[in-house]
């Protein structure tokens, strides 16, 4: 027995348990030198008395598709999670979806806090370690994934629930500090939250008074609980984190509501424990040091010199309650899935797929092909024709729009579709209003919850989605992004509204696809290449103008998209003496020089690029088949920054692109501006081949 240890004996258990979280995080931290312990041992009875009284949720399989979900948003309170993930056993899960017999987080796990290649990075991360629902870190988003979370459950439940049959009726926890109700986005997201009366959410606000800088007075002073009750929530209060008693009765009362969105408020001291040590920023932002360590274990009643010690009985504990609580009802859920599989097979067929992330049988069915037409249609109005046809066949296919259908033309018209609204969930559309960050949030927590998500707005406005498509990203989930408005071909609206960094910008984030179709049957490819990602967002980059439909009995077929790049039209020979590639609105201008070139007599070849991302992700051999490196006269066409190009051109070629920004006046006008005309592909061209000859 360690010395000191003696004294546990008669702890109870409740405190022996939470003080276990507080003092593995304290050694987690300390042996990192890196970190945050505050949060953690503050909020350890919170995290205790819902693990161990009120989660439902089974450790030996924490993908079970009816489990409540547990955010925490916090993340930088990351050893909360952590301790409870070992503490509860909860066990790992492979990248099949098979249970393993091993944990999910081991004590040497936790004594690898935040080294390389461990399994308890500095902020949680979802995919990385198993039991942890999404990855969190950037303050808000947590708490957003859970709009998106809560939103997924009430479809599931009134989508596929039958009488006697509640196949779906979990909830979502949030915890959340001061930090998050700063930010923006969670305040977009508790706002459509409280508009959508979602009644299986529940926000948990460390409400402790400290930030990074210092106290929150410096810059918070807002009344929170007036603000979230004029959202349209619930808002309760418990005014001490360590009153277990207290929080249960909170919990208890959040069941019992079932009308709309539940906020409590909880009053902690960051880094409870050592009375000299409370509300210091240094127990928020770095470790305690090794005297603090023993004089809050004082405090705590735990043997001084122990480090990373889980008393016995506490590990039994913790499968007594939650371990034995979670067993009993996955297993009556479990039986409760076995009838309604065989009362209504296709909708458990539906259930199990999407847990897969797999797509129904005959999923492409009936998707549109377009005739040749000079005058052709806007790839938006060609992309609204597909996304139907396709959510016909995939009935879990859900989203809507920032305030923006009727533009993105992201909206579900087809008989049943619907809307989503408050107190009826059942709808596939769903009005996410001005609140492009709130949505980008709530559809990575759609997403992680297994429905296929969308949402749309104008390209421009993707900015403001920039931190949630990074996070979809790194989480590696199919979120589907439908960007409308892609160029300064929105005309009139003028440089606000036109779009010219935003396609580097998305193209520089690792595991997005981002797709920039160049007409109506690429659009379809397109969607074809979108839907059968698993691992991977995507972003289809869209037209506001009508763009012609190529005559593909005469250029090649748009299959091509599958390959991200391939040649549209060739030299007789296929040698060609200049490339001339683009994407989107701007390949028919390389398929007019084409045909001009052509006419007088200089080999030509057309490649259209409608994703770097794939084509990159190509074999050598394809991509220079595609681009093959003698041909040195290139000539690239995009209406929006040149940035990237150059790796395509090379020294000899030239790009005709954005310099600045745009300018407010009608399309034909602006393209002449800024020089998207024929006549400007020609003449680059023309320069390219006599640069390239010049060069040899």
């Amino acid at each position: 027995m360690v010395a000191g240890e003696q004294t546990l004996a008669g702890m109870e258990i409740d405190t022996l348990s939470i003080n276990t979280i507080r003092t593995l995080s304290m050694d987690a931290v300390q042996k990192a030198n890196s970190g945050h312990p505050g949060a953690p041992m503050a909020l350890a009875p919170v995290a205790y008395s819902l693990w161990q009284h009120f989660l439902r949720f089974d450790p030996k399989d924490p993908i079970w598709p009816n489990r409540d979900r547990f955010v925490l948003s916090n993340g930088h309170a990351s050893m909360l999670l952590y301790s409870m993930l070992y503490l509860t056993g909860v066990r790992a899960v492979n990248p099949k979806y098979e249970r393993l017999n091993e944990p999910a987080v081991s004590l040497d796990d936790i004594k690898q806090f935040r080294q390389i290649n461990s399994k308890t990075p500095g902020h949680p991360e979802y995919r990385l370690t198993s039991g942890i629902e999404t990855t969190t870190g950037p303050l808000g988003q947590g708490v957003g994934n859970s709009v998106g979370m809560a939103i997924a459950g009430m479809w599931l439940a009134t989508t596929y629930n039958r009488p006697g049959f509640d196949v779906f009726d979990y909830n979502v926890y949030a915890v959340c500090g001061d930090g998050d109700m700063m930010e923006g986005v969670a305040s977009e997201a508790a706002s459509l939250a409280g508009h959508l009366k979602l009644p299986n959410l529940c926000w948990i606000y460390d409400s402790n008074h400290i930030t990074l800088d210092g106290p929150a007075s410096d810059s918070f002073s807002e009344d929170v609980r007036l603000r979230f009750e004029g959202y349209g929530w619930h808002v309760l209060h418990v005014a001490d984190a360590n009153d277990l008693e207290e929080l249960g009765k909170a919990y208890k009362r959040f069941l019992e509501l079932k009308d709309k969105p539940t906020l409590i408020i909880v009053n902690s001291h960051i880094g409870y424990g050592s009375p000299h040590k409370q509300d210091s920023n240094a127990a928020h932002g770095e470790a305690l040091g090794e005297d603090e360590i023993k004089l809050t274990k004082k405090f705590y009643g735990w043997p001084e010199d122990a480090k990373f010690l889980v008393p016995d009985g506490v590990l039994e504990h913790f499968q007594e309650g939650i371990g034995k609580r979670g067993r009993s009802l996955h297993e009556k859920w479990s039986a409760l899935f076995g009838e309604y599989s065989s009362k209504f097979p296709e909708l458990a067929d539906q259930i199990n797929r999407m847990q897969k992330r797999e797509l129904p049988d005959g999923w492409d069915k009936n998707l549109p092909t377009f005739a040749a037409d000079a005058k052709g249609v806007a790839t938006r109005e060609s992309s609204a024709t597909v996304l139907n046809a396709v959510a016909k066949n995939v009935p879990w296919l859900i989203g809507g729009s920032a305030d923006l259908a009727t533009s993105t033309k992201t909206t579900l018209k087809f008989d049943g579709a619907g809307n989503f609204k408050a107190d009826s969930y059942g709808g596939r559309n769903i009005h996410f209003g001005v609140r492009e960050h709130g949505m980008g949030a709530a559809l990575n927590g759609m997403a992680l919850s297994k429905v296929r998500a969308y949402g749309g707005t104008f390209f421009n406005f993707s900015d403001y989605m920039k931190p949630t498509i990074r996070l979809a990203a790194i989480m590696e989930i199919p979120v589907i992004y439908i960007y409308t408005h892609d160029s300064i071909g929105l005309g009139e609206d003028g440089p606000t509204h036109q779009p010219v960094e935003q396609l580097a910008g998305l193209r520089a984030i690792p595991g997005l696809v981002v797709l920039r179709p160049c007409d109506a049957n690429e659009v379809v490819e397109s969607w074809k290449v979108v839907m059968q990602l698993r691992h991977e967002p995507a972003a289809l980059v869209l037209s506001r103008q009508a763009l012609p439909t190529l005559d593909r009995t005469k250029y090649a077929s748009a299959e091509g998209v599958a390959k991200g790049a391939y040649i549209l039209a060739d030299a007789a020979d296929g040698k060609p003496d200049v490339i001339l590639m683009g994407t989107g609105s701007e390949v028919s201008l390389c398929v007019g020089a084409y045909e001009q070139l052509k006419a007088e007599g200089v080999k030509a070849r057309v490649v259209s690029m409608p994703s770097w991302d794939i084509f990159e992700h190509q074999d050598e051999a394809y991509r220079k088949k595609v681009l093959p490196p003698e041909v040195k006269a290139r000539v690239a066409v995009e209406q929006a920054s040149t940035f990237g190009w150059a790796q395509y051109v090379g020294l000899d070629g030239k790009i005709i692109g954005m310099h600045t920004f745009g300018a407010s006046a009608p399309l034909k006008e602006l393209q002449k501006k800024f020089g998207f005309t024929p006549d400007k592909v020609l003449e680059a061209a023309r320069e390219a081949i006599a640069q390239s000859k010049n060069s040899k």
